[in-house]
């Protein structure tokens, strides 16, 4: 389900009407996530790690309005739930786009990851199923690499407003403290530096139980 956004009382409507006609309305940053205690958690519950903190995720993109935004023909529709749309690595070294539908109850979602997660990987190429609705992140793990920036391929003609999330590879301190960057790339007309922090206050602060 989705509600239209009233953009003529929107505090921010000149700020989407100047950003939408950008030819990258995008921007991003990468800040350091403790994953100490969200490791431990996950272990505990014998889960995935990419699955917990997927889902971890997808529970502050859910929270925080701004990331259930989404354009479409210059109106603004608000969903009630996004789901994730990760790329699953197959041992070939290919990978496809997956759908994994959110879920608050861990227990469900991963059900759900894992199923989806095995239909990727015991078929081929990029997209192996349509994909109707924008009510998506597009997330990623990048293990390979302890990057402090990130950027996308994008294809400027194509209407596109989903956020962009991806995670690098876990560093272990000599301490045991856990860290992994993430970067989050946002459209600017639907959002600015203050809706992204919020959301990586609020990320961390679920990452920490």
């Amino acid at each position: 389900m989705k509600t239209l956004l009233d953009i003529e009382n929107w505090n921010r409507k000149e700020h989407f009407l100047f950003f939408k006609q950008m030819e990258e309305p995008f921007f991003g940053a990468t800040v350091n996530i403790d994953c100490t205690k969200a490791y431990e958690t996950a272990k505990a519950l014998n889960a995935s790690f990419f699955i917990y903190y997927l889902h971890k995720t997808l529970v502050a993109v859910n929270t925080i309005e701004t990331f259930r935004y989404r354009i479409s023909d210059d109106k603004i529709f608000v969903y009630d739930q996004i789901n994730g749309s990760a790329t699953i690595g197959r041992e070939d070294g290919t990978f496809g786009f997956s759908l994994i539908e959110y879920n608050a109850d861990f227990t469900v979602f991963k059900k759900t990851a894992i199923t989806e997660i095995e239909r990727i990987q015991n078929t081929t190429g990029l997209f192996t199923r349509t994909f109707e609705n924008d009510n998506v992140i597009h997330f990623s793990a990048i293990p390979w690499l302890n990057f402090s920036s990130l950027s996308h391929a994008r294809s400027y003609t194509f209407p596109d407003s989903c956020p962009k999330i991806s995670f690098g590879k876990m560093m272990v301190a000599e301490n045991g403290k856990r860290t992994m960057s993430m970067s989050i790339h946002v459209h600017h007309g639907l959002m600015d530096g203050l809706h992204v922090g919020q959301f990586v206050d609020y990320f961390q602060e679920l990452m920490n139980h």
